[in-house]
């Protein structure tokens, strides 16, 4: 906190030099003025709490002083306590206190008085201070809501407008299809639904990682991996919507393998959302360029692009959840403003950092990704082969329990389509008894289910003596530690909604094809 001020203002220097004496304190600055124009100097550069005023001074005498004082806006509520040798009858002092005295004190100065004086006008204007200090800080706070609400609402109004971009097209494509299913262009709509969902799941994925990635919620898988993998991997995720843009691509990494120590899955997820995001802000046509080299002890990745920039100023602020670019809004192909916010978190929580720069020549951007290096693996790496193992293909009886009755008979559809049998349940309180007359090899249950949730529905079955039956959790819940639950509760694998088929597909088959449980 800045010092208290106190003006002395004597035109004998024995005398500043005896109130300085008795004043000394700490926290308080003391000015000392020998006359009335050099105190009126001092008063236009400080802020004082306290004027201790000499009345009888060549020039400009005490009174005067303080008339002057009262005069002025910057001055006029200054305490002022006069200091005279004088006598203080009674016209003497109703002059004083006209011309804006607050107290007298007589020579010669009693050092008691004079401290509890003045610490009185210290401890108003430490009060002062803080009063002060806390209207800036509710201005700031009440500055920064006000802003949090604006973004809050930019934020929603995205949120509709990118949720609607993918649902307009499936509503059309649904009724294209009713009105017409056997149609040339069915294929074609049906394709385009399929990219639409895609894009919807997207969205809700990043919103859902961002959330966990804040909250602490991801726990990093970390293995040796390749840049090259990496790279792999993004490209593909990142390929449709580059090429939907005919954009030119090309990635470039050294003959010599590149090592990290990191969760494959989520860096892929930093390069393919870095790719994105180029391919959003550069126009059709345009240049997205990967690269992967070697700088010292640590991996530096770059996405550069010949598309809009970024202005010098806001190249920090994309980094910000929900951040967009004012001059960007127009150009880009959708978007919340979290892609970058990702980005940048999943990049801390694996040890490196992320910038935006601009390229040597031409416009664009580069966004540059730094990693620590690790040593390559001392034993040969085998390459897993992808999918799970295929089982005999046999149809099934599968017990759907969902409450939702349209997500229950597209599941039925989707195991009529894979060549099994269903039996759909919409009460978790019926479950146990239908399963026990159906006789099923597998389960499907949804979690949120009303009356009875399917942690509790999972528990009754395992109660019930079906220790050895399949059963797994289809649910809109989808975090580390809903997974756990499902775990602790009997499942024995977890899906999360929507479901692709061909997910749903390996899933029965590595449910059927399970130990029996001991």
């Amino acid at each position: 906190m800045d010092p208290v001020k106190f003006l002395l203002v004597d035109d004998l220097s024995e005398n500043l030099l005896s109130l300085e004496a008795l004043l000394r304190r700490e926290g308080l600055m003391l000015l000392k003025a020998q006359s009335g124009d050099q105190a009126l100097e001092l008063l236009l550069d400080h802020d004082v709490a306290l004027a201790l005023i000499d009345v009888q001074m060549p020039g400009l005498n005490g009174f005067e002083l303080a008339e002057l004082m009262r005069g002025n806006e910057r001055t006029r509520r200054v305490p002022i306590i006069f200091v005279t040798a004088g006598t203080t009858d009674g016209q003497r002092r109703f002059h004083g206190y006209e011309a804006g005295a607050v107290d007298f004190i007589q020579k010669p100065i009693e050092a008691d008085v004079l401290r509890s004086k003045a610490d009185v006008f210290f401890e108003l204007y430490r009060q002062r201070q803080q009063i002060a200090a806390q209207r800036d800080e509710l201005e700031m706070q009440a500055k920064a809501l006000q802003q949090a609400d604006r973004r809050k609402d930019e934020f929603l109004a995205t949120l509709a407008h990118e949720l609607r971009n993918p649902l307009a097209p499936l509503r059309h494509g649904l009724d294209l299809l009713r009105m017409n299913p056997d149609s040339k262009s069915a294929g074609e709509v049906k394709e385009m639904m399929d990219r639409q969902l895609v894009h919807l799941v997207r969205l809700i994925d990043d919103l859902l990682d961002v959330s966990r990635v804040s909250q602490g919620k991801i726990e990093l898988r970390r293995n040796k991996i390749r840049i090259d993998e990496v790279f792999r991997s993004a490209i593909e995720a990142s390929r449709p919507t580059i090429d939907a843009a005919s954009h030119s691509f090309a990635s470039h990494v050294p003959d010599e393998p590149i090592w990290i120590e990191a969760d494959e899955t989520r860096i892929s997820q930093v390069v393919s959302n870095l790719l994105n995001n180029a391919a959003k802000y550069t126009p059709p046509g345009g240049r997205i360029v990967l690269s992967a080299r070697n700088l010292e002890n640590e991996v530096v990745i770059d996405v550069e692009d010949n598309g809009v920039g970024i202005p010098p100023e806001k190249r920090g602020d994309v980094f910000r959840l929900f951040s967009q670019i004012d001059d960007h809004l127009q150009r880009a192909q959708g978007g919340l403003g979290i892609g970058l916010a990702l980005v940048q978190q999943l990049v801390t929580m694996h040890g490196g950092s992320v910038e935006s720069t601009a390229p040597l020549t031409g416009t664009g951007s580069v966004f540059k990704v730094r990693l620590p290096l690790a040593a390559a693996p001392e034993e040969p790496r085998h390459e897993s082969s992808s999918g799970v193992a295929s089982f005999a293909r046999r149809p099934l009886k599968v017990l759907v329990i969902d409450d939702n009755e349209d997500v229950a008979f597209t599941l039925a559809l989707m195991l009529e389509e894979l060549g099994h049998e269903y039996h759909l349940v919409h009460d978790g309180r019926k479950a146990l008894s239908e399963a026990q007359g159906y006789g099923p090899d597998v389960v499907l249950l949804d979690i949120g289910l009303p009356g009875m949730d399917g942690y509790e529905v999972c528990k009754a079955f395992r109660e019930a003596g079906l220790i050895d039956l399949p059963i797994i959790a289809q649910t809109g819940w989808g975090q580390a530690e809903d997974k756990q639950k499902s775990v602790e509760a009997g499942f024995n694998f977890h899906l999360t909604k929507p479901v692709p088929l061909d997910e749903l597909e390996r899933t029965l088959a590595a449910a059927t094809g399970l130990p029996k449980a001991h």
